[in-house]
């Protein structure tokens, strides 16, 4: 016998109707290289989701279609997430600051067929347009009064290509298996390997990560995610805030930059954001430098490397910030450990709760780790025995 409630497909799809449904007027603001400040709601994104669907559509995109984006954190990155996943294509980020062979290799390797890219990646892509048979066009994420002169194979605007298209569409009935996202880890031996998950991934691991054990979000928040849209998807935020409902602010290409992100700080109130020790660095080193302050932030994710605990106590005891920290792997969609204090660890004295928030965490639901030898036989979990991580996500 089976149950009769909450059998709909798990999709991406679902996550853009609630939020355009329930958290309409939500805001995205944005810095891009054609706007210093752009600002619209879910509502007016997800108008503009469709209409990019539909020009895909038109173009010829079929589901299982691979699409590359070179773009940084901002809101039509942002609709390219939801638009071609939407349809049951693939979402290829790829990141740019990869060298032009391992770029080459990616692009060659998934058969990308169309390039959306932000204007100030475009002389990187020039470079080893030749290399990239298989890209039949390039679309700039700008308009046609800011775009720039190109040689790249049928270049034209974002806004040209979604155009005069409908905001309607009968969003396609796709099953939770089919493939939404692509990311390649250039962290191995030999090429980068390439990383597909499907809706069904994408959604569960959204739904995890914004449990009260993991990122926390609610409409509450104002999240900034300085961690790329470009690297393992954000560690799921772009997902995460529609559901919740969450206030969004990208910081474009300004990521690393200390100036930016105080200022979006101060000024969008953000509460929240997340991002690898070297952006919070830049940060903390202009908010030093200037006598600045980030008063709104209360929380903030490190990841991607360990974070130096002379960061966790500055944040904490100069500007009132507490830190987590967080590890994963493109290969765990990404996120695979959040460390969060338990009621007994918040009982220790200081020294020894940030011997306990150095470390990485546990493990977060549907994540299952074990440490082996080179026999391949499981250690103790005595914190101690040295071996290496074996994971499987569920």
């Amino acid at each position: 016998m089976q149950g009769l409630m909450m059998d709909e497909q798990l999709t991406i799809t679902s996550i853009m109707e609630h939020a355009d449904r329930n958290h309409p007027g939500a805001e995205i603001v944005s810095v891009t290289c054609d706007s210093p400040r752009h600002r619209y709601t879910y509502a007016d994104a997800f108008r503009r989701t469709r209409r990019l669907a539909n020009a895909l559509i038109d173009y010829g995109v079929r589901q299982g279609d691979r699409i590359a984006t070179f773009a940084w954190n901002d809101y039509r990155h942002f609709e390219l997430y939801y638009g071609i996943a939407g349809i049951g294509a693939v979402t290829h980020t790829v990141n740019p600051r990869l060298f032009p062979d391992q770029i080459n290799y990616i692009v060659d390797h998934a058969q990308d067929r169309l390039v959306f890219v932000d204007p100030l990646i475009i002389p990187a892509l020039e470079k080893i347009k030749d290399d990239l048979p298989c890209v039949e066009a390039y679309i700039v994420l700008t308009d046609d009064g800011n775009m720039p002169e190109t040689d790249l194979k049928n270049a034209q605007s974002y806004e040209s290509f979604i155009g005069s298209q409908p905001d309607r569409i009968d969003w396609p009935e796709l099953d939770e298996k089919t493939a939404c996202c692509l990311c390649y880890t250039s962290g191995t031996t030999g090429n980068p390997k390439g990383v597909l998950y499907h809706h069904r991934a994408m959604v569960l691991h959204t739904l995890i990560g914004i449990s009260p054990d993991c990122f926390d979000r609610s409409v509450r928040d104002v999240v900034m995610p300085v961690v790329p849209m470009f690297h393992v998807n954000a560690w799921g935020l772009a997902y995460g805030a529609p559901i919740a409902g969450t206030k969004l602010v990208f910081p474009g290409p300004k990521m690393g930059d200390g100036a930016t992100l105080q200022a979006l700080i101060e000024e969008e109130e953000v509460t929240y954001s997340a991002g690898v020790p070297t952006v919070w660095l830049n940060l903390l080193k202009y908010l030093d430098e200037t006598g600045k302050q980030v008063n709104s932030l209360q929380r903030v994710v490190i990841g991607g490397a360990a974070c130096p605990r002379s960061v966790m106590e500055e944040f904490e005891d100069r500007h009132g910030v507490y830190v987590n920290h967080a590890w994963g792997m493109t290969e765990m969609s990404p996120l695979g450990t959040f460390n969060t204090l338990k009621p007994e660890m918040q009982k220790l004295p200081r020294e020894e709760q940030f011997a306990v928030r150095e470390k990485q965490g546990r493990a977060l639901y549907g994540v299952e780790m074990k440490i082996v030898d080179d026999e391949n036989n499981e250690l103790p979990w005595d914190g101690q025995s040295p071996g290496m991580i074996r994971f499987a996500v569920r």
